[in-house]
This record gives C-alpha cells, sequence and structure tokens, in this order.
C-alpha cells in the first residue's frame, strides 16, 4: 500500500512537471511571435538629424542662389543694403557712383546685379530682391510696369546708347558695313541672345533690315549678354562681335570698327524704374532722384552714354 502511494505521487509529480514544462514552452513561443518584439524599429523612429535629406535648404546654407544679391534689409552695421538690377553695360558708370553715393548717404550701401536686362526682368517677376531696375531697353521696363512690378510714376528714360561693331584691337579685320561681315575672315560673329539681351535685339533688327540675318546665322555665337559678347572679340574667341559704344570704349582690348545705323533698329533707351515691393522706400527714392541728377548723369556721360532728355 505504501509502495502504491508513493507510485501514484510520484506519477502525479511527473505529470505535473511535463504540464509545467509544456506551458513554458508555449508561453515562449508566443512571445517570440509578438510583431512587438520582432519587428525592426521603423523609419519614422530614426532620428531627425539622420533623416533629413542632405541637399535640403534648411540642412544647407549654401543651397540659396549664388547669382541673388544679400536681401534688402538692414546690415549689421545698421545701413540699408539698396539692391540695384541693372543691365550690364552700366557697369563701369554705377561702380564709380557707388563709393560717391555712399560716401554722400553713409547710412545706404549699393549692391549692383548686373546682367540681361530680359534676365533681371525674370528675376524680379520671380521675386528676386530689388530696388531698383535699370534697363538697357524699354521693353524689359514696360513688362514690369504693365505687372505691377515698377512704379508706373517712376519710370523714365535716362540714357541712350548705340550700337557698333568691335573687333580685336590687335589684328581686327576691317569693317565698313555690315554686308562686310559676309567676308571668310569673319569666321564667328558675337551676338547677345535676341531674346533676352536687348544689344541682341538690336543687332537681329539691324541684319535684318540689311537683309542679313538668316545668312549670317550660321556663324552667330550667342552670348548672355554684352560683357560676354565683348569677351569674346577680345579673347580671339570670335573675330567680332555687336556691343554698346560704352563697353567698346571701356575695353583695351577690342576696338570700334563700325558704328550701326540708328535708322536700322530701335532707339536704344535705358529707362529706370522703382520697384513697387521695394521695403526701403524712402532710400530707393532718394537714390532714384539721384541717379536722374545732373551729377549722376555726367558720369554716364563720360562713359560714353547720352542723356535721353
Amino acid at each position: 500500500m505504501k509502495n502504491k502511494r508513493f507510485i501514484v505521487g510520484l506519477l502525479l509529480f511527473t505529470l505535473t512537471f511535463m504540464l509545467a514544462l509544456a506551458g513554458c514552452g508555449k508561453s515562449d513561443s508566443a512571445s517570440s511571435s509578438s510583431p512587438s518584439a520582432s519587428v525592426a524599429p521603423s523609419a519614422s523612429a530614426a532620428s531627425p538629424a539622420s533623416a533629413a535629406p542632405s541637399d535640403s535648404p534648411s540642412a544647407s546654407p549654401s543651397a540659396a542662389p549664388a547669382e541673388s544679391p544679400s536681401p534688402s534689409a538692414p546690415a549689421a552695421d545698421g545701413k540699408v543694403q539698396l539692391i540695384v538690377s541693372a543691365a550690364a553695360s552700366l557697369t563701369e558708370s554705377l561702380n564709380e557712383i557707388k563709393p560717391i553715393y555712399e560716401a554722400a548717404h553713409p547710412g545706404v550701401t549699393l549692391a549692383f546685379n548686373f546682367g540681361a536686362s530680359g534676365t533681371l526682368q525674370k528675376q524680379i517677376e520671380q521675386g528676386a530682391k530689388a530696388d531698383l531696375f535699370l534697363s538697357a531697353g524699354s521693353k524689359q521696363m514696360t513688362a514690369l510696369v504693365d505687372e505691377k512690378f515698377v512704379d508706373p510714376a517712376t519710370e523714365k528714360n535716362l540714357l541712350l546708347n548705340e550700337l557698333v561693331v568691335v573687333v580685336p584691337a590687335k589684328g581686327g579685320a576691317a569693317v565698313t558695313g555690315l554686308a562686310d561681315l559676309k567676308k571668310p575672315e569673319f569666321k564667328k560673329i558675337a551676338v547677345g541672345t535676341p531674346e533676352t539681351v536687348p544689344a541682341g535685339s538690336y543687332a537681329q533688327q539691324a541684319l535684318t533690315s540689311a537683309k542679313l540675318w538668316d545668312e549670317l546665322k550660321p556663324k552667330m555665337v550667342f552670348a548672355n549678354d554684352v560683357k560676354q559678347v565683348l569677351n569674346y572679340v577680345e579673347t580671339g574667341n570670335t573675330e567680332v562681335g555687336f556691343v554698346y559704344k560704352t563697353d567698346a570704349l571701356a575695353s583695351k582690348a577690342a576696338k570700334i570698327a563700325y558704328a550701326v545705323d540708328k535708322s536700322a533698329h530701335k532707339p536704344i533707351t535705358y529707362p529706370i524704374g522703382i520697384i513697387q515691393a521695394t521695403e526701403h522706400r524712402a532710400e530707393a527714392e532718394a537714390l532714384y532722384h539721384y541717379l536722374i541728377s545732373k551729377d549722376a548723369v555726367d558720369i554716364f556721360l563720360k562713359h560714353g552714354f547720352l542723356a535721353a532728355q
């Protein structure tokens, strides 16, 4: 009897132990298959620093457009910076005016954004910062006035210019008329892109009037502005180019070979206007009135421009 009880107890203990092992195995198996235990951390759980794109503007300050000047805002020294978007042909004149104006107006600094008038027009239309616009053509200014980017009350023809044909200062071939450009010694002709460069548009008008545009077009090398046209001629990349008289006079490596007849193209006017969205209206108006004054116009005349009035 005693042995039977021992055997029964042993069997009950063994059964209980086996059931316990089975329960543990089932629990472990269930926990190992739990989604919360097996799923790797999601991408949203990654640190913000590692998840940010490397080319994000917030991660890279250099992502700002390189060609855009600094915003028109007070500088660290408290001065107001005025941005003037101006035709490339005004470079020498405005650079001479800059220190004179800043000396007379110590609370203002001038920043210039030079380029083709058509390119500057597009920049302003796309929201680029600017306080004044000086164009080398009425078409671009008229468009900005019509689109209410430029204050119509301030639009004014400031200067006039002339279109000339230039060749290298040393060894350049003679040009006595536009028809000479058909000669074999003129293999490449530099011209500003007519759609965006007013000087190129005037050249196209003159050559079309002479019935030479289509014939000479295969020789043409189109440039982004008149300064690039001048550079092509100065460096010998082209034998000839169309630029403004003011650009030619500023060059030591190129010379005027021919002055284009003024009747062959529209008048070359340089209008000026104040940008409607300027953040510094009073300072912009002061600069505007200086640029149309005799003192400033005399500087423009020194560089070969003509007064519009």
